[in-house]
């Protein structure tokens, strides 16, 4: 069975509600908005801008910003850019890492559609 499976498939069917809804052409903080009305719309936690410390031994070496955490099992790190490198899903998989969390999903918000990746640590 995936790891968070149930929680994968209601957090696609809300990505693909607001690419069906708003299109493509938006900056990520449009979309990071409207995802996380959608997904507490469906009685689904949703936090964004979630700070995110990673550690060098016993200090703190750097701080990020994570787009959106669900349910505090699921990370989203949100783009709305041509194409997925593989520096964003490096990214997505250090996010993960310095989270302690085990699934993230990597979503375009692109032409023709969103696309999603979705990785497990």
């Amino acid at each position: 069975m995936l790891a968070e499976e149930e929680l994968s498939y209601k957090v696609r069917g809300a990505i693909y509600e607001v690419y069906n809804q708003l299109g493509f052409g938006y900056l990520e903080k449009i979309y990071e908005r409207a995802l996380s009305h959608e997904l507490r719309a469906c009685s689904i936690d949703v936090q964004c801008q979630v700070p995110l410390s990673v550690r060098y031994k016993d200090i703190v070496v750097g701080e990020y910003f994570v787009d959106v955490i669900v349910e505090k099992r699921i990370l989203l790190e949100l783009k709305a850019q041509p194409r997925i490198s593989r520096a964003d899903e490096a990214q997505l998989l250090n996010y993960l890492t310095a989270s302690g969390l085990r699934v993230g999903m990597l979503v375009n918000f692109t032409y023709p559609k969103a696309q999603i990746r979705r990785l497990v640590r």
